[in-house]
């Protein structure tokens, strides 16, 4: 690997006399083709971070990271790209001493000099490590890989992995949930915290040390758990991580509980048995006295408020920090000094990053408009990855009270792109709410013209669409189409207070759409250019249950739907999805404790209400929301000869990734809007 700089590049560049382009809107082949800045990891000292930077290969239709370097104590310092190649490197970490980058490739663990060089292998392990931390003091390692829990060690789970693949038979057998998960068949190995001793060049001494495998239980979680849910104490002796014991209730369950165990080995204790719902993300304060975790209080509810706790790590006494702070942490870090914690929630519309210092629970927000995806800590370097809809995330670093972007990615690709201009608006809603949405002009907006619209209905349900850039569902590429869209908050969405996000649980087909009709309607009369007379309806997950739902309950609301892995039958979708503590808690119980819960909004008993042409799309592998769903609701509007099409993805699971099927998903979807709306554009 060698050291490369961007500085001759950049050079060349600005001496070479460019014309400049007409301006353009954003295309999907824009927003594939996005290099994407990934977390930003600063040296102990603060003085340099180090990131990914990921790029698209669209000629063998992938996406692959490389290590880049930015030293923050040289001004005009400009940023050094650390490896190069076909194999992507990722999750870097730095030495204690700062003078060393380890990072994953190849899922083993690596190590190069910070200043540039050869790596070397750290691990060479015979099973696969998905996520690794770094004691503070760079003696021991801790690691993830998937095992199988009976096996004596890493060599048998190998072994057995392999004569797996090898067998004739392809048969699996289970007696309790999961047997699948997201978008993978259990294959009965578990995720499996593990430990080891670094010698003194910071390579792999000893052999690794279980320290999870006693609990019958995934560390991280399944699927998308990282190295955040584990963290060494401050003198690297003992190692605190977020698990769930699985029995038999383990996809009704969201008892996650922090367990502190000695990381050279030893029984795990539990830290949170008094709390039968959702504990997470331990971290100790840097003077070791403290451990702090996020916690839920509702068990069963995935999307209740996370809160932080603060323990004491000598007595074990408890208390909540900011308890009357309504928002939901969603990622938190100490303050070198200890005093404070920084973290991000979303708030009306916004992801923002906070301060809440310690003694008093005093609340102080440091950014305002954007979306915080990612932030690191060290010395007096705050570095955080910021995004809005008007752009993808950039670094920036903390001067003074205000910031100053550290990276320029796509700057040039996208000089001669005009994006459309957004605005946040408000209205009273259902229940007499305010509620939060907005709007966003086409990129070629004139005066006194009114333009079809794209009305984006978000999932979770519990989530928001608001101001963030997203490389699946965003506003830009339809701006960049000739489309203005409107999004709506709408009841149950997060960042208004939990009664708010509460407020949909055993409501989905009420109050939101409530808010959706008064939005869309608020929107047209307050806002000239958007002509709600052309609009299509689109919307994923929960927004394709809406989808759904809209059919049958809102038949002369659009020209259009497009319906992407939605809900369209409660029943089936009770019994076939995996996480059923979801569909449970928002149905009031299981489906046949209660039945008509279930049913009070479930779309399959109003499909002789359909007549608006619809666009179904599911992904085969989506174990969320069985592709099933979308077969049913295909059948249900060509039965009936409603105009409809069936856009189906084999290789993809509740969401679309592979650069090529964005490409043609977007195609897909433009094409439908154009084909409904397009006609009488600008009339």
């Amino acid at each position: 690997m060698k050291l490369r700089s961007v500085v001759l590049a950049a050079a060349l560049a600005a001496s070479i006399p460019m014309a400049v382009a007409a301006p353009r809107g954003f295309t999907v082949d824009d927003l594939v083709r996005m290099e994407r800045v990934g977390s930003p990891v600063l040296s102990p000292d603060g003085s340099r971070v180090v990131y990914t930077v990921r790029s698209t290969d669209m000629e063998n239709n992938r996406a692959r990271s490389q290590l880049w370097l930015l030293d923050l104590s040289t001004a005009g310092a400009v940023p050094v790209q650390l490896s190069s190649g076909n194999t992507s490197r990722s999750d870097p970490a730095w030495s204690a001493a700062g003078d060393a980058i380890y990072f994953l490739a190849d899922a083993q663990v690596w190590r190069m000099p910070a200043s540039g060089g050869s790596a070397v292998k750290v691990t060479a392990l015979p099973v696969e490590v998905d996520n690794f931390r770094l004691s503070p003091g760079g003696e021991r390692i801790a690691f993830s890989a998937a095992v199988y829990r009976d096996c004596p060690d890493l060599a048998c789970s190998a072994k057995r992995a392999d004569e797996q693949v090898k067998l004739k038979t392809s048969g699996k057998v289970y007696d309790r949930l999961f047997v699948r998960h997201w978008d993978t068949w259990n294959d009965h190995r578990n995720n499996v915290l593990f430990s080891a001793p670094l010698d003194g060049a910071g390579l792999l001494s000893g052999a690794p040390v279980a320290l999870s495998n006693s609990l019958d239980g995934d560390v991280p979680s399944k699927p998308f758990g990282d190295a955040d849910e584990y963290h060494f104490s401050p003198d690297g002796q003992n190692i605190v991580f977020a698990a769930r014991i699985a029995g038999k209730s383990e996809s009704w369950s969201t008892n996650f509980d922090v367990y502190s165990v000695p990381a050279a080995g030893g029984t795990p204790r539990n830290l949170t048995a008094d709390n039968p719902a959702w504990d997470a993300k331990p971290v100790y304060s840097p003077d070791g006295r403290t451990l702090a975790y996020l916690a839920m209080q509702r068990p069963g509810f995935e999307a209740d408020r996370f809160h932080i706790v603060l323990m004491d790590v000598a007595t074990g006494k408890k208390r909540t920090l900011a308890a009357g702070w309504d928002r939901s942490v969603a990622d938190y870090r100490w303050a070198p000094d200890g005093k404070a914690l920084l973290a991000t929630a979303d708030d009306l519309g916004q992801h923002r990053l906070f301060s809440i210092a310690v003694d008093s629970g005093k609340v102080t927000a440091l950014t305002d408009q954007g979306y915080v995806g990612s932030f690191d800590v060290a010395g007096d370097t705050l570095v955080t990855s910021q995004a809005s809809l008007t752009g993808g995330a950039q670094l920036y670093r903390r001067s003074g009270s205000g910031w100053s972007a550290l990276t320029h990615l796509n700057e040039q690709a996208l000089a001669d792109v005009r994006f459309g201009q957004f605005e946040q608006f408000s209205f009273k809603g259902a229940k007499g709410d305010t509620v939060y949405g907005h709007v966003m002009k086409p990129w070629n907006a004139a005066p006194g013209v009114r333009y079809p619209v794209a009305f984006l209905v978000h999932g979770g349900p519990q989530g928001s669409f608001g101001n963030s850039w997203s490389y699946r569902w965003n506003p830009q590429t339809y701006a960049g189409a000739g489309y203005a869209t409107v999004f709506i908050d709408f009841h149950g969405s997060t960042g208004y207070g939990q009664k708010f996000t509460d407020a949909i649980s055993g409501d989905w087909g009420g109050a939101p759409l409530e808010d959706l009709k008064k939005g869309l309607a608020a929107a047209g009369a307050n806002y000239a250019w958007l002509d709600t007379s052309r609009a299509c309806a689109l919307g994923a997950s929960y927004g394709g249950y809406m989808m759904n739902w809209i059919e049958g309950n809102w038949s002369n609301g659009f020209k259009c739907i497009v319906n992407h892995d939605g809900v369209f039958d409660n029943r089936a979708m009770y019994y076939s999805t995996e996480e059923l503590w979801f569909n449970e808690w928002e149905n009031g119980g299981t489906y046949f404790s209660a039945p008509q819960r279930h049913e009070k909004f479930n779309p399959v008993n109003y499909v002789t209400k359909w007549k608006t042409p619809m666009l179904v799309i599911h992904g085969e592998k989506d174990f969320r929301i069985p592709v099933s769903q979308g077969l049913g609701a295909f059948t249900a509007l060509q039965r009936q000869g409603i105009p409809s099409e069936l856009l189906v993805f084999p290789d993809e699971n509740h969401w679309v990734l592979k650069p090529a099927n964005s490409v043609l998903w977007h195609q897909r979807v433009l094409g439908w809007l154009d084909r409904y709306l397009k006609p009488a554009a600008g009339k």
